[in-house]
This record gives C-alpha cells, structure tokens and sequence, in this order.
C-alpha cells in the first residue's frame, strides 16, 4: 500500500519550508530512520528522517523548491512489493492535491498601475488601493505520520482525538490501531485563549502601506526576493510591535570595575582550553541574576495567566549576513562566565551555517540585544515573544560624570529594557535595571 510522504512540521511554529536536498533518488528502498531530505526552515536547514519503510516511487517535489507548505505531500512511498505501476492512482491524487494547494493559495492579479505624476497627498493614494481579503489558516495542525494518517482515514478515526506516543507527541501507526473505529474529537466550547482578539482583528483589516516601487523608476533601484527569515522576521515582529504595549526603561552603567575583572580574568585564561571573556559575557550573566532577583521580569504573557519561569533562559542576538537569530543560553544562571563565552561563540557559529536546532532558539524567558561593538550608545529593541524583555545594550565609552561634587572620567554604558507591559510594570521594570546595575558595576557581587 502507496503512502504520502508529506513535509513535515519541524518546529511548532512551522507552516512552511524550502526542500533544499533530495538525499534519496526514485527507486531507492529506505526504511524508518533513514535521512531523506534536508529542509531549510526560515533560521535552520534539517534533517527529515524516514517514518515508514517502503521504496521511493515518485518525487513530487524537486530539490530547490521554496514555500513548500506542511503536510503537502512531497514523495510517493511504495509499499512492500508494490511497482510503480499500480501507485499510479495515489501519483496522480498526491499531484492533483499539490495542483489544488496551489491553485488555491493562488490570487488574481491586478493590472500593475501607471507610474503617476509625483503624489500630491500620499495618504490619499493609499486609499485608492485594494486591501486584500484576509487569508483564513487553520486554527491547530496534526502531528501524524504519513501511514498513521492513511490507517486513521480508513478507520474513521479523527487524529485530533488522539495523543501521540511518537517522538514530540506525534501520532504513529500503533495509535490509530490502538483507537476505536470513529474516533471523533470532543466538541469544546470556545474560550477567550481561542478568539482572537479584538485588536488582532482591527489591525488585520487595516489597509497596506503604498507600494515603495510607486515612487521610483525600475532603473533606480535593484530588487531583491525576500528570502523565509527576512519573511518570518517581518510577520513575526510586526505582529510583536502591534500586539505588544512596549514601554522602555534606560539606565547608564559605569563598567570600569567590570572592565578591570575582564581584562584579569583573560590574562590568566589557559593557553589550551581556555577562554576570552567578552563585556557580553557578563551582560549575559548580570541579566540571568538579576532575573533571580526580580522574578517578575522572567515571565510570559498568555490570555489566561502570567507564565513566571524558574530558570533564566537568556537568548543572545547575533546578527548573521542574511537576517538575526537569537540562540539561547539556557540555565545561565548556573553556568560561569567562562562556560557562558564558550557556548555563545559556539552557539553563533551554528546559527551562521544554519545548523542550529529548533529548540536551541525557539523560546527562551528573556533576551539581549548588544550593538555597542558597532559603537552604538544606546537603542530599543522589539520584544521577541514569548519574552515579556528585551535588554538593548549600547557600547561602553568614557564619560564626564560627577561624583562627590567633583567630575571623574568613567567608562559608561547605556541600557534600555523594552518591556511588556501587560506583564511588566513601570516599577518592577526600574527594581530589574537596578538590580542589573548592581551586577555590572561590581561583578564580585555575583558571587554572593
């Protein structure tokens, strides 16, 4: 029996994909466990490992192709002594579905306007355009395996009635098995966590900014295609921007005493299997304890209730050639300095070769933004959910401060936490900074 092999969700957020590599030709027997593809996500190229085991009838998908949406089906597994002859049906069901999702995800397409005269009231020719119809998505998405879902459709079994037993609670064949015939998901009433909500909708229905390429003639600039991270950082901090009431707190930092450790510290790293400590370094380190100070920042927003974390999970901003990821430091505040430099490092080399795992930077209770090796002194950053912070760090340069009614020269730098405020308030926000002050200014009292 022929089954489906579809693209599968490596990630909760996933909806769609590039299959980057075909590892395996038409003809080629595989069984469970044997790598595929490779599946470039918008941050990470993966690995997708065979459920079932069979030989590859047909690739309906080439290597290459981007937008590939979940669950579309992406090769054709032939059962056990099963020619390609008699998969010719489910061939043309898999192709015919691919055609259906296309067609429709397909939109008509407005002639392109005139190149007008220069505006004389932009808002008024924004106006002048069609605002799209909302797109409708839907609302959960079903973890199963191709032949989980092939059993489950001639069961009547609903898959969304059942818990998975497979690797991240994905449904397998035993499940189904296990399931009685007719199977339905219970019916639940809808909850406030399930609507959307009200600013969501409004801001969904407002009309699209001008398109930039009415002002400019096609000679004067050069296009260049988004890619899926440019994509996915637009949608996903857009959204971040409009649905999150940020609020900022800045706090200067005088980092002398921090720089004077730093510069011990590395003096007296070993030669083999050592370390150098970056100001980041203890940034990352004075955010973690501080957090175990004030708890009330390592939280997260839900429509039911605040999610306040037992761990400071600290993801660091690093800016790569094509777009920004941010891996995580998990438990920092358990780990050393040295331990924190070292698995940073290793952490962004990963992200630049788009080898990081899902989970090595999806989630996270808190983040840092440091643009001060750019000579930036101070800026805001966008809060990342599920963070309720973001802490942007600026560059430490010497300032005029008075001190004592008498004016030093001091190494000063300048932070601003971005806060949620649904989660944050004004006050808990300034106990935080105060707190991470502490920590920066006399890194000895993290020994404490």
């Amino acid at each position: 029996m022929s089954i489906n092999i579809l693209m599968p969700a490596l990630s909760p957020t996933m909806e769609e994909g590039k299959l980057a590599k075909w590892l395996v030709n038409e003809g080629d027997d595989v069984k469970s466990g044997d790598i595929l593809a490779e599946i470039e996500t918008d941050k990470a190229t993966m690995e997708f490992e065979a459920v079932d085991e069979g030989r590859i009838g047909k690739i309906l998908v080439p290597e290459g192709t981007e937008g590939v949406k979940v669950n579309q089906p992406i090769a054709i597994l032939l059962g056990e002594g099963e020619s390609a002859g008699e998969g010719n049906k489910d061939i043309e069901s898999a192709m015919s579905s691919i055609k259906d999702l296309v067609s429709a995800e397909a939109k008509p397409t407005a002639p392109a306007p005139k190149k007008p005269e220069p505006p004389q009231s932009p808002p008024a020719k924004a106006e002048s355009r069609p605002v799209p119809a909302p797109i409708e998505k839907p609302a959960g998405r079903v973890f199963a395996s191709p032949l989980a879902r092939k059993i489950a459709e001639q069961k009547g079994v609903d898959l969304t009635a059942l818990h998975g037993s497979g690797p991240r609670g994905r449904i397998v064949k035993a499940d189904v098995e296990s399931a009685k015939a007719g199977t339905k998901a219970p019916t639940a009433k809808a909850t406030p966590a399930t609507q959307p909500s009200t600013l969501a909708a409004a801001i969904s229905g407002i009309a699209p900014l001008p398109d930039a390429k009415l002002y400019f003639k096609p000679d004067d600039y050069e296009e260049i295609p988004h890619d899926s991270m440019r994509k996915a950082i637009a949608k996903r901090l857009t959204s971040a921007k409009a649905l999150i009431p940020h609020f900022y707190l800045t706090i200067d930092c005088r980092i002398d005493e921090l720089m004077g450790t730093r510069a011990r510290l590395n003096a007296a790293a070993p030669k083999e299997n050592g370390y150098k400590l970056s100001v980041n370094d203890f940034v990352v380190k004075a955010a973690a304890f501080a957090l175990l100070r004030v708890p009330e920042v390592n939280a997260s927003w839900t429509d039911n209730a605040i999610l306040r974390h037992k761990h400071a999970d600290i993801g660091v901003a690093v800016a790569l050639d094509f777009g920004l990821i941010t891996p995580i430091v998990f438990h920092a505040e358990e780990k050393g300095l040295a331990h924190i430099s070292n698995e940073v490092k290793v952490l962004a080399e990963r992200a630049r070769t788009k080898k990081l795992k899902p989970q090595e930077f999806e989630g996270g209770t808190f983040a840092i933004s440091n643009l001060g090796m750019f000579g930036i002194r101070e800026f805001t950053a966008v809060i990342n959910p599920p963070h309720a912070a973001i802490l942007a760090v600026g560059a430490g340069e010497q300032r005029a401060i008075v001190r004592d009614g008498k004016v030093e020269i001091a190494t000063v730098m300048t932070v601003t936490m971005s806060c949620d405020h649904r989660v944050i308030d004004g006050a808990t926000g300034a106990r935080y900074l105060q707190a991470f002050k502490t920590f920066v200014e006399d890194p000895a009292a993290m020994l404490l």
